[in-house]
């Protein structure tokens, strides 16, 4: 049995005596749950070493039923004493509360009875030496693009947590998770015309990460092509979204889909289910189970089985997310979503989100574009989720007769996401780099407002 498997073990046994002694103080149910993490970061800047940060902790919560009534309470102290003490305060406080009807644990015919290995974590630590050595590798790279004139930093990082749960009624599991780091964040021009890129690469396993070499020579050539911005007119013009950015459209979709949302009558999407609301041939796919994934997990944080699903198909609203309080508040069941923390309840969320590639290239979206605007960053975040209203800051470069000239700042881009959704056309490039991924995405008749 490896340390971790045996950590693990120790904490599900913690747990699961915990929960004991909740069902026997009179609780009627309860469930408890663990998280422990280790960080290691590095920065660097200007051929020299600036920082060097470890940090540890390890963070329990317990949630006590009595009927319809809850409670939830945390502790990072895992002595006995302190324990107890949680429980005794557990304990009263769910005594205390008001009824929620949509409360409680999981339904046991949905729980995770064959915990899936995903390869989520890398059994080698870096020491700090070579982290440095990465950093200083990514930063070399950048600072030799010639444009580029100071450095902001460079750094790499190396984490892994361990997450355990325990519920009162059959479910008892753990896993552990990886994270390896690297990035470079670079200043091009002088004076008043100094522009700021980045890039950056992360991964479960080490191997997996792309070379620092690379990861500083884009943050270099990133800088230096958004030098001399230009302001644009304001117009109505056809946008498109770069990876790095694009993402940012499934999370406003996965806002509108939470279970929390509907129920509570507070989403743009509330009444769109089984109806198009992408054009057709867009497919959206949540996959926890994806191997290596940055935001896989096993199962998710009620003890429930989790599946690969698809979201949205050919365009249609397939189904929302839900844990297991906003999926009884619907009359549906859980689809596995459920995440959380030591501190408050359950909620809905994603975990490896992605939108299918479309058949087209990135050049080819651009090509029958006369005068248009190529998105590299967003700024602020003036989105309505109520009524799908959309007003953002954005800069990047001007589209000219099919092709990428200058670029531009200053910018903003409105619309609303119903129809912003229904005009998407996605390219065919999509790479794994976030947990939500999406490939260069077009968008036709967005306003965009400048001098």
């Amino acid at each position: 049995m490896s340390q971790n498997s045996a950590d693990t073990a120790n904490d599900l046994n913690l747990l699961s005596d915990l929960v004991d002694k909740a069902k026997r103080a009179g609780a009627d149910a309860a469930d408890a749950v663990l998280f422990e993490s280790v960080s290691l970061e590095v920065s660097y800047r200007l051929g020299a070493r600036e920082d060097l940060e470890r940090s540890e902790s390890k963070d329990l919560g317990l949630r006590i039923f009595f009927g319809k009534k809850q409670a939830i309470v945390s502790s990072t102290d895992m002595t006995p004493a302190s324990l107890d003490e949680l429980l005794e305060r557990g304990l009263a406080m769910a005594a205390a509360m008001p009824e929620d009807p949509y409360c409680g644990l999981a339904d046991t015919d949905r729980l995770c009875t064959d915990i899936p290995d995903l390869d989520l974590n890398d059994p080698g630590e870096p020491t700090p030496e070579a982290l440095y050595e990465m950093a200083a590798e990514a930063e070399t790279a950048a600072l030799a693009v010639a444009g580029v004139s100071n450095s902001e930093s460079a750094g790499a990082g190396w984490g892994r947590n361990r997450i355990a749960l325990v519920t009162s009624n059959g479910f008892s599991g753990g896993y552990a998770t990886s994270s390896h780091s690297l990035f470079a964040s670079v200043i091009a021009g002088e004076g008043t015309g100094m522009e700021r890129d980045y890039d950056f690469t992360s991964a479960r396993h080490g191997g997996d990460l792309d070379k620092p070499a690379a990861i500083g020579t884009s943050a270099g050539q990133r800088a230096v092509r958004r030098l001399n911005p230009r302001k644009v007119e304001s117009q109505q013009i056809p946008v498109i979204f770069d990876p790095r950015v694009s993402n940012s459209m499934l999370g406003h979709f996965v806002g509108a889909i939470s279970g929390t949302s509907v129920a509570r009558g507070t989403s743009f999407l509330k009444d769109s289910l089984g109806k198009q609301i992408f054009a057709p041939g867009i497919t959206i796919v949540d996959d926890p189970h994806r191997p290596r994934g940055l935001a896989s997990k096993p199962f998710d944080g009620e003890g429930v089985a989790n599946r690969r699903w698809l979201l949205a198909e050919n365009g249609e609203l397939a189904t929302w997310i839900m844990d297991s309080a906003s999926a009884r508040q619907l009359g549906l069941a859980s689809t596995g979503h459920a995440s959380r923390g030591t501190s408050g309840p359950p909620a809905p969320s994603t975990t490896n989100l992605y939108m299918q590639p479309g058949a087209c290239s990135r050049d080819e979206l651009l090509a029958d574009i006369a005068s248009g605007l190529y998105i590299t960053e967003l700024i602020g975040f003036g989105v309505n989720g109520v009524t799908g209203d959309y007003s953002r800051g954005a800069a990047g470069f001007w589209i000219d007769k099919g092709e990428l000239t200058h670029p531009v700042s200053e910018l903003t881009i409105a619309g609303n996401l119903k129809d912003m959704f229904l005009n998407i056309t996605p390219a065919n490039d999509l790479t794994f780099r976030y947990g939500n991924n999406a490939p260069t995405l077009r968008i036709d008749g967005l306003m965009v407002a400048g001098t």
